[in-house]
């Protein structure tokens, strides 16, 4: 069976066009054009033509047995009762809501009070706080169909405004524990349910509807499983839904997380609780990762140098500098949305080199210091599978493995959200009996190298020094 994977995530529209036959798939990825200067802002229909662009030049003309669809966390948009956006879509990276979250913090027990409830923390990522901000703004939300990216694509595509746990878990408008929107929150915000896209289970579809078939250049009424996260379908593509499995995405943003049968959440909040598309998940989460190495290499060397040979330039291992990845805010482990990123401890011969090493360190402290405190919650993992833009630097991936002292496993597929979405909906299709059957094959494991234990336990002293004084 022909299965077509489309991927609206942060920065590009993705396909996969999987043939569960052979196993064999091909991909497409676009950078968006034509977007605003802010990047954490995007157009609904810019990114939804364009996610169809990708998918039509792998599936024209092809028999698709079904299209299964991924999109990110944390998203929101505003649409008329025509269904036309009325805002732009305020991505997980837009920080508007930070002044209303910074008053919403002062009030300790409001803060546990809303984690315990949605798995999610006061912060400006979330949309329910981003309407807030809305609403501060002069919009009176009643108006209004509240949507994010992804549910906008599920209703462009099949008519339908509809939203899976697994994408809903992500708004901070969903009881973790009843798996229902919460009417103490709605009520908070003077909406109602019926604004919101209905919540479905992960296995439902929904007919391809005429138009979006057309743009395919497939046939229309082909089932279609509505969006779950990125985050959600790379644990099912990395093979990482038995417990004790950590999946450790480093792409635009970074996320460590681990299945869990039942929601787990400290006592004191710091980490998340969301869902994958069929278990909980128990992780963290950072705002700089590739995004950070793509905007200290554009700002200091350009286009035109490749990230090889600026890490063939670095002189200084030892020494590095320590950078503060916080230049779009923090989400993990302090959720200071207010939070700036910058050097410290320049030295005058570092170069521009060296400190694009620190970026790349800094990236990575952030997320061991989001390890230590996950860890303490849910055990050491098993097992941790790599994946994402770092995976394009075998020098940065080796870092990874010497910070957290850990092997880490690599799976031959690069594209774990995209596989995800593929063995989701092959089990749907009753091709495998559930998601954990699907065989992954054989994956390399990079080992750490115990000679640099304590250079980098060095290293991120320093790096925690500095965090805990900004």
């Amino acid at each position: 069976m022909k299965i077509l994977v489309l991927e609206a995530s942060t920065t590009a529209a993705k396909a996969m066009l999987y043939d569960s036959s052979d196993n064999s798939y091909e991909v497409k990825a676009e950078t968006y054009k034509n977007t605003y200067d802010d990047v954490t802002i995007h157009d609904a229909e810019n990114v939804y033509q364009q996610m169809l662009a990708v998918g039509r030049a792998l599936a024209e003309g092809k028999d698709i047995d079904i299209i299964a669809l991924s999109g990110t966390w944390h998203s929101l948009v505003l649409c008329n009762k025509d269904m036309v956006p009325q805002t732009p879509v305020y991505l997980w990276s837009y920080t508007g809501a930070a002044g209303v979250c910074k008053e919403l913090r002062k009030d300790k027990e409001y803060v546990k009070n809303f984690y315990k409830k949605t798995g999610c923390m006061v912060n400006a990522i979330y949309p329910f706080f981003k309407l807030l901000h809305l609403q501060r703004q002069g919009y009176d939300l009643k108006d209004y169909y509240i949507l994010g990216q992804g549910t906008y694509n599920n209703y462009r595509m099949t008519g339908q405004r509809v939203i899976t746990h697994c994408l809903a878990s992500g708004t901070g408008l969903l009881n973790i524990q009843t798996k229902e929107f919460d009417k103490e929150l709605l009520a908070a915000l003077g909406i109602k349910e019926e604004q919101l896209s209905m919540l479905v289970d992960y296995n439902q579809t929904f007919p391809l509807n005429e138009e979006a078939a057309a743009a395919l250049g497939v046939k229309p009424g082909i089932p279609v499983v509505p969006t779950n996260s990125d985050g959600g379908l790379n644990q099912v593509g990395s093979g990482a839904m038995e417990e004790g499995v950590m999946t450790f995405s480093v792409g635009t943003s970074g996320a460590i997380r681990l299945t869990t049968m039942q929601p787990v959440m400290p006592e004191e909040p710091s980490t998340w609780c969301y869902m994958s598309p069929k278990y909980w998940l128990s992780g963290a989460a950072t705002n700089g990762c590739c995004n950070c190495i793509d905007w200290f290499k554009m700002r200091m060397f350009g286009p035109n140098v490749s990230y090889d040979e600026i890490e063939k330039g670095v002189r200084d291992k030892e020494t590095t500098p320590v950078f503060l990845p916080f230049i779009f805010g923090e989400r993990c482990p302090g959720w200071n949305d207010e939070r700036l990123g910058g050097f410290e401890d320049i030295r005058p011969h570092h170069t521009k080199y060296d400190l694009y090493r620190a970026v790349q360190e800094g990236v990575l402290f952030n997320l061991y210091h989001c390890y230590t405190i996950l860890t303490k919650v849910n055990g050491v993992p098993n097992k941790i599978k790599l994946s994402g833009g770092i995976l394009n630097s075998q020098e940065w991936t080796q870092m990874c493995a010497d910070i957290f002292q850990a092997e880490m496993e690599i799976d031959n597929s690069k594209h774990a959200s995209l596989l995800g979405g593929a063995v989701l909906a092959m089990e749907i299709l009753g091709v495998i009996k559930d998601v954990k059957d699907f065989n992954f094959g054989q994956s390399k494991v990079i080992r750490p190298n115990p000679d640099m234990t304590k250079l980098y336990q060095e290293k991120f002293e320093r790096y925690l020094k500095y965090y805990y004084m900004s």
